[in-house]
């Protein structure tokens, strides 16, 4: 059976994907009667000669929806990203222009806690090098040390989707958690001032969103609170630790280790500092990339913006 006529204008039943999404959004909003147009690859200069066709954008991390986008795309009524933050997309500019804008808050969580799982795993067990030396042909079992997270104590920063879910799986290895949060919920473990968290946890990991008040939220002065035995994990936003201070402390043997995931300038660049540090995980922004957080974030996405679209 045919997808039953919109009952919106032409125009808006246009909708351009400009990242790659997952199958299942993509055949949701055709089954709703939409016209889906996918330009995965899009250039920013093709994007502004575009858009101003279509009355919805679908993007992900890659696409900038910055202030020029907006502005000639006049016949926009809707911005979905197939993930949790906005920090790609000119959020203001579009709220100014009439513009509703989406994303799937939730769709990506259990992904980006399994993943700040494994890195803080890595940091204790010290996985990496040692699995790497016995594929180099050396047999390091003497000089292999290492500690449990059983009895240790975890620092959460922020308690959104992604942070509870983290500390469901720190509780299941008998690790004592301290959170940090300005939401009034009750945690399970202590609900603590950040100075306090960063003094006495032997792993901190932070779970915000990008902001004024979160940007460089862990500095020089933070880092000079923590343990020297402890490890900082960001699986968050790039910009909210301050890299500089971060290189100093860990060149210096401040902190034990670090893990980070994202970055202020992405892709990291080539002469960064972090990549000739060897108590440092890095991973390319893919905490939040399990097949299955796609496809939840597809498809949420795509609802979203075909609800919007409906109105």
């Amino acid at each position: 059976m045919p997808p039953r006529a919109l009952s919106v204008p032409t125009f808006m039943r246009k909708i351009l994907v400009s990242d790659a999404i997952v199958q299942n959004g993509i055949d949701f909003l055709k089954g709703k009667g939409f016209e889906v147009v996918l330009k995965p690859d899009i250039t920013p200069e093709e994007l502004v000669k575009e858009i101003g066709d279509y009355g919805a954008l679908i993007v992900r991390s890659r696409t900038k929806v910055t202030l020029d986008v907006i502005t000639v795309g006049k016949k926009l009524k809707v911005i979905g990203r197939a993930g949790s933050g906005l920090d790609n997309i000119d959020v203001a500019a579009a709220k100014s222009a009439g513009i509703t804008v989406v994303n799937a808050p939730g769709a990506n969580a259990t992904s980006v806690a399994e993943h700040t799982m494994a890195v803080i795993l890595n940091l204790f067990r010290n996985l990496i090098p040692v699995a790497t030396a016995l594929k180099a042909g050396r047999w390091e079992k003497k000089t292999y040390q290492v500690t449990e997270l059983a009895g240790k104590t975890i620092g959460i920063v922020g308690f959104g989707h992604v942070g509870s879910l983290v500390a469901q799986l720190a509780a299941g290895f008998g690790m004592k958690i301290l959170v940090t949060t300005r939401s009034q919920k009750s945690v399970p473990g202590a609900l603590v001032p950040l100075e306090q968290l960063l003094r006495e946890s032997d792993v901190i990991t932070l779970h915000v969103p990008k902001s004024s008040e979160t940007q460089s939220l862990i500095g020089k002065k933070e880092l000079a609170l923590m343990k020297k035995t402890s490890y900082l994990v960001n699986c968050s936003r790039g910009g909210v630790v301050d890299e500089e201070a971060l290189v100093a402390a860990l060149t210096n043997r401040q902190i034990a280790g670090a893990a980070l995931d994202v970055f202020a300038t992405e892709p990291l660049p080539a002469d960064s500092p972090l990549l000739s540090l060897p108590n440092v995980i890095l991973t390319p922004h893919v905490a939040g990339q399990s097949r299955e957080a796609k496809e939840r974030a597809s498809l949420a996405v795509a609802q979203e913006v075909a609800a919007a679209l409906l109105l």
